[in-house]
């Protein structure tokens, strides 16, 4: 396969409200269903990030919009279309979790598709919320998607066009193409992708402190597999800096959570060894930033079974951050028509996503606008991390605002 498509250059972010056709839209462009990596908050508050890759194709013979494909059939000329790109589309169905994910993982997240339906009027409220989420993290890099136009008039349509317009004034993606599309007819998929492939890919460093974001792990053995035929434990992620080398040695923090000899749960940070590293099925000798990619190791795969690693931090041996119990944070509560103002009480349970990670944390101390937290279970983070903050609301959890790690 050719170099420029063994690894994703660009990550990009789905937002819309519910049942605005994002899905049906990432199905258009990458051929997978993502809602079967759909959001959950499990027993041990993990998030499982929902990725879909696809490979941008460009016709030879052709110009403007109608030589972007993503099939392997040129439908202007019937020629063979070459690839240009890989990208990877992050998709986190859920309307609370989903900009819990976008906050938390903002360093990974390229660009924008912001997903607007025809049919309703616009703004809608998580429409509004999603461009305050646009807003917070500065992403300038969108293209606002006009779907189920099929359903309305041509002076519907319009006027809608011109809603999504005055809706946009003033944000940091006032200036962003507005496309209609019918998703599910293919139309004007191939004027969307040609928007994409000139998007700015973003510029990494090789020679950072390799960082990953575990978002997945796995017990690749089938059941009755022999002990001398048992393969090491997978973990995937998104690599966020840095790059890693099949036969390289790595470290995972904050761990195995093991049972201590007074039965108290500690964590064990993880020293092993990448064997083999893979973008879905095409094997790579060196991973960049870019898309999701999965570790083979020589990890016991007990450990990884189940999601057993998700929200670990992987890097080098002694270059990643402390695992912290406690963490002080920077709070910006986020303005909510929704929600009502109220203060924060001591002990008071709030939901932090950190990365791939969601964990439960408890008001140990808060002045102005500092909050200390108690955690459920230590952390492994980054400082100046960006993590989303959800507070328990009339019996719901709701994104009030995030924090910045001190």
């Amino acid at each position: 396969m050719d170099s420029v498509t063994k690894q994703s250059v660009l990550n990009i972010g789905t937002l819309g409200h519910v049942d605005h056709g994002k899905t049906t839209i990432v199905g258009a462009l990458t051929g997978t269903w993502t809602d079967r990596h759909s959001e959950s908050i499990k027993r041990n508050m993990t998030i499982k990030l929902g990725y879909a890759d696809a490979i941008i194709k460009k016709c030879p013979g052709c110009e403007g919009a109608k030589a972007y494909t993503v099939g392997d059939k040129c439908e202007g000329c019937d020629s063979k279309p070459e690839p240009i790109m890989r990208i990877s589309i992050l998709d986190a169905p859920g309307h609370e979790t989903l900009m819990a994910t976008a906050i938390a993982g903002a360093n990974i997240i390229n660009a924008i598709l912001f997903v607007i339906a025809a049919n309703e009027p616009c703004p809608m409220q998580q429409t509004k919320e999603h461009l305050m989420v646009i807003n917070l993290l500065g992403i300038k890099d969108a293209i606002v998607l006009q779907s189920k136009v099929d359903v309305v008039g041509k002076d519907a349509a319009l006027k809608h066009y011109r809603q999504i317009k005055d809706f946009l004034k003033g944000s940091v993606i006032e200036n962003a193409p507005i496309i209609p599309v019918v998703a599910s007819k293919g139309i004007n998929i191939d004027v969307l992708l040609e928007l994409i492939s000139k998007l700015p890919k973003p510029e990494h460093d090789p020679d950072a402190e390799p960082v990953m974001y575990i978002a997945r792990s796995f017990d690749v053995n089938r059941p009755g597999t022999k002990p001398g035929k048992l393969k090491g434990g997978v973990v995937g992620g998104t690599l966020i800096s840095g790059k890693l080398n099949v036969g390289e040695e790595v470290e995972i923090k904050p761990g195995i959570r093991t049972l201590s000899k007074s039965k108290k749960e500690v964590y064990k940070s993880v020293k092993t060894k990448i064997t083999g590293i893979s973008n879905g099925n095409i094997q790579l000798d060196e991973a960049y930033p870019g898309g999701l990619i999965g570790l083979s190791t020589e990890i016991d795969p007990y450990f990884t079974k189940a999601d057993g690693l998700v929200g670990n931090l992987l890097g080098k041996p002694g270059k990643l951050p402390d695992v912290a119990s406690s963490v002080v944070l920077k709070y910006h509560t986020l303005k909510r028509p929704d929600l009502q103002e109220r203060g924060i009480t001591e002990n008071e349970p709030m939901i932090l996503s950190i990365g791939t990670l969601t964990v439960v944390g408890y008001v140990k101390s808060f002045k102005r606008d500092t909050i200390k937290f108690d955690l459920k279970h230590p952390v492994c983070a980054e400082k100046g991390s960006k993590i989303a903050i959800m507070r328990n609301v009339s019996q719901r959890w709701k994104l009030t605002g995030y924090g910045i790690l001190e």
